[in-house]
């Protein structure tokens, strides 16, 4: 499912227009975003948790030349998945 999809799923599901469910999407997204870059943790119930995580300096390899290369440390964006949210995905086994 691309963006579009995902707001005509939003705009049939709560009987909003396209453009309020586009509105909608796009503030949740930017609100997200916001949250990350301050370090906060988001947790929607049911749904899953957003947070950002530190990943430590390493050394590589390129995998074409086997040459050693550094790996600078960073933020990464972490998500962890609500039992309902894994619930449902595993039902279709």
């Amino acid at each position: 499912m691309n963006k579009a999809e995902l707001i005509d799923a939003i705009a049939a599901s709560s009987k909003l227009t396209k453009a309020d469910a586009t509105r909608a999407l796009d503030a949740t997204v930017e609100s997200i975003h916001k949250a990350l870059k301050k370090g906060d943790r988001i947790g929607l119930v049911g749904f899953g948790s957003f947070s950002v995580a530190k990943r430590a300096a390493r050394v590589g390899r390129n995998p074409q030349t086997g040459k050693e290369i550094k790996i600078a440390a960073k933020k990464v964006v972490k998500f962890k998945a609500g039992a309902e949210l894994a619930g449902t995905v595993n039902k279709g086994k």
